[in-house]
């Protein structure tokens, strides 16, 4: 059952960093990589395009890299740098909670973002679990190291 505890996890938090990070390279449920520019821009991340585009980049491919638990440590550590960094830099100024209005850049806390870091450090510390693509190197890792010493 840990397993399976640790595939949904890691298929959620793959997914919701899918989604953020197309939501910065294409005009996706009512964000755009522009308005990302613009908010990076005004908190002082420079240069705003290249940023939006690498930590689009980094989401959505360490996203698919979750959920399919492979190269989940190094995925994980690129994962919560990202996000702490733009959590320190555009949320923390707004508090803890997030805002109910729901609009883009608006006062946004950062109450997401420490559930979110701490479910990646979770998947980084406990590993990715029996369904992945690591546990899966790692068991032919094993069996060849097993049958070079036969």
């Amino acid at each position: 059952m840990q397993g399976l505890g640790l595939f949904l996890l890691r298929f959620v938090v793959g997914l919701v960093s899918i989604t953020h990070g197309l939501q910065k390279l294409l005009p996706l449920w009512g964000g755009s990589p522009r308005d990302i520019v613009e908010i990076f821009d005004a908190a002082g991340l420079t240069p705003a395009f290249a940023l939006t585009a690498a930590i689009g980049i980094v989401e959505v491919f360490g996203g698919f890299l979750l959920v399919f638990g492979s190269y989940t440590f190094l995925t994980g550590l690129l994962l919560v740098v990202t996000n702490t960094a733009v959590a320190w830099k555009l949320h923390t100024i707004n508090g803890f909670f997030i805002a109910c209005l729901f609009e883009v850049g608006f006062g946004h806390g950062y109450e997401f973002m420490v559930l979110l870091v701490m479910a990646i450090m979770c998947l980084m510390f406990a590993g990715p679990g029996a369904i992945s693509v690591d546990q899966y190197r790692n068991r032919v890792r094993s069996m060849l190291e097993k049958s070079k010493r036969s």
